[in-house]
């Protein structure tokens, strides 16, 4: 089928009743998460997994999208209102946007921020229509060799990527990769790492891992918070921003878009990156960089941009490579395969419906988060007055009931509580997640493809170096590695942006 065909499925597929109430349900989370600091998109996705068992394919897949890219909106909302990132993208929004509010123009702030979002995300989308098809049919070519490269490649991209030591990124990666190996060898049937225990026979349930590391974690986190006196929020005056500031915000927006396009497809990349990586490009190219850190529009405008294409954009690889680029979509990606749908190359011929379904849904979405997001501006200040801590009891029962409820099996629930105290630990210790859960859900891959690469070589692992694409794919994973290595860049990495921040 031509683009036009393949839309129209996808239009049709978007406005079966469903799909549509599972859409809003997605992006009214996605807000009301991203308005909320310290539950992120991520536990939430973690959390609300079970559920979407229970439903068809099409329905869960365009929910946990809405809570993804709708958690970039209400990110926002926090940053500029009392300069706390409800969203670790939107960090960079509250260098600015809370300047903006204190100058008496939240208003202005937020709608730029909800303009940006909404104007990035529908062409982010428009550009997942136009180059899915070409990235599938080039994937189609490749072989055991090729996907073991690709998948190297995006593991050794994470690693240089991630925040903080570059020691730290490594280890979880490799620990993330033995904990993919547990479970029973589908080659010889005999039992890897499971300590006896039946529960582990099939493997580490990642539903109760992703639980446990990202929801309960939090919680334990959390708890270690004092408790604080409400927020004080900052005035909202007039929502409609002038004509000038219209003018100022949409080169911003336009780059942001296209930067954070780019971004969200690479391994590693995604929001985060995106953000921080248009508020660096604003700063370079304005006139007044001295504006920067004191209200300047641009700062609010380019990276909300950036952050909602960049999580728009990182659903490509995951659905036609079958290669997340970020945690959330390793999630997503666990999702669909427990239900019987693997992404990758032959995904749009096997699953046609389901997958311009969740592209149309992004039209659909972006446009249900511009409505919630600024007429609904006072409910969401609203949820700001809840202390956190009322919240955590009913997360750890309705993360229980939804990890139990998969398999009906009560040893999920310990892997889960286990899982929690690990991700606390990791927290203390200053590792990153992101790296482990990546490794966690690209191991078995990795293990596989490179299984039927040796195999189809006889043993002989020249056959890595031999293809032109996997050698080229492996000597740019090399020379990622390297760069991070120096010294330079990896202060850097550390020490971006703090000046800003301050």
């Amino acid at each position: 089928m031509d683009l036009f065909s393949n839309l129209e499925l996808g239009v049709a597929t978007m406005l079966k009743p469903m799909n549509i109430l599972f859409c809003f349900v997605g992006a009214f989370l996605g807000t009301a998460v991203g308005v909320l600091p310290g539950v992120g998109p991520l536990a939430t996705i973690a959390m609300l997994l079970p559920i979407t068992f229970k439903v068809s394919p099409e329905a869960s897949i365009i929910m946990l999208a809405g809570i993804y890219y709708g958690a970039q909106y209400g990110g926002s909302t926090t940053a500029i209102l009392i300069n706390l990132p409800g969203e670790a993208s939107s960090a960079v929004t509250a260098i600015d946007g809370y300047q903006m509010a204190r100058q008496g123009r939240a208003g202005t702030a937020l709608s730029i921020a909800a303009i940006g979002s909404f104007i990035a995300g529908t062409v982010a989308t428009v550009l997942i229509a136009l180059f899915a098809i070409p990235l599938s049919m080039l994937a189609l070519s490749f072989g055991p060799v090729e996907y073991f490269a690709l998948m190297t490649l995006g593991l050794v991209a994470s690693i240089t990527l991630a925040n903080g030591s570059l020691v730290n990124a490594l280890a979880m990666i490799l620990c993330g990769l033995l904990l993919g190996t547990v479970g029973t060898d589908i080659y010889t049937g005999s039992a890897r790492f499971t300590l006896g225990l039946d529960g582990l026979a099939d493997g580490i349930p990642i539903v109760a891992f992703g639980a446990g590391i990202y929801g309960i974690s939090e919680i334990l986190t959390g708890l270690e918070e004092e408790l604080t006196k409400p927020a004080e929020v900052a005035q909202i005056s007039s929502m409609i921003p002038s004509r000038e500031d219209m003018q100022t915000a949409l080169p911003p927006i336009a780059r942001g878009t296209i930067l954070g396009s780019v971004l969200g497809v690479l391994p590693g990349g995604g929001p985060l990156l995106a953000s921080f990586g248009s508020y660096a490009l604003e700063k370079r190219v304005s006139k007044h960089p001295e504006r920067f850190g004191k209200g300047a529009i641009e700062a609010v405008a380019g990276p909300e941009a950036a952050n909602n294409a960049g999580a728009q954009t990182s659903f490509v690889p995951m659905l036609t490579l079958g290669i997340p680029s970020n945690p959330i979509m390793a999630l997503m990606m666990g999702a669909l395969i427990i239900q019987g749908v693997t992404p990758g190359p032959d995904f749009m011929n096997t699953h046609p419906a389901l997958f311009w379904g969740v592209i149309a849904s992004m039209w659909m979405g972006n446009l249900m988060l511009l409505v919630l997001n600024l007429p609904m501006i006072g409910l969401w200040v609203r949820l700001l007055r809840i202390p956190q801590r009322a919240l955590f009891p009913a997360i750890i029962a309705f993360a229980s009931v939804g990890v139990y409820s998969v398999n009906t099996n009560p040893f999920d629930l310990v892997v889960m509580v286990a899982f929690g105290f690990v991700g606390y630990l990791m927290t203390k210790l200053r590792c990153e997640p992101a790296p482990l859960l990546l490794g966690f859900v690209l191991g078995p891959m990795i293990e596989e493809y490179f299984r039927r690469a040796m195999t189809i070589s006889q043993g002989d692992p020249m056959i890595i170096v031999q293809k032109p694409i996997a050698a080229a794919m492996l000597a740019l994973a090399a020379v990622m590695f390297v760069v991070a290595l120096m010294p330079t860049i990896a202060r850097k990495r550390d020490e971006i942006f703090v000046e800003d921040a301050k």
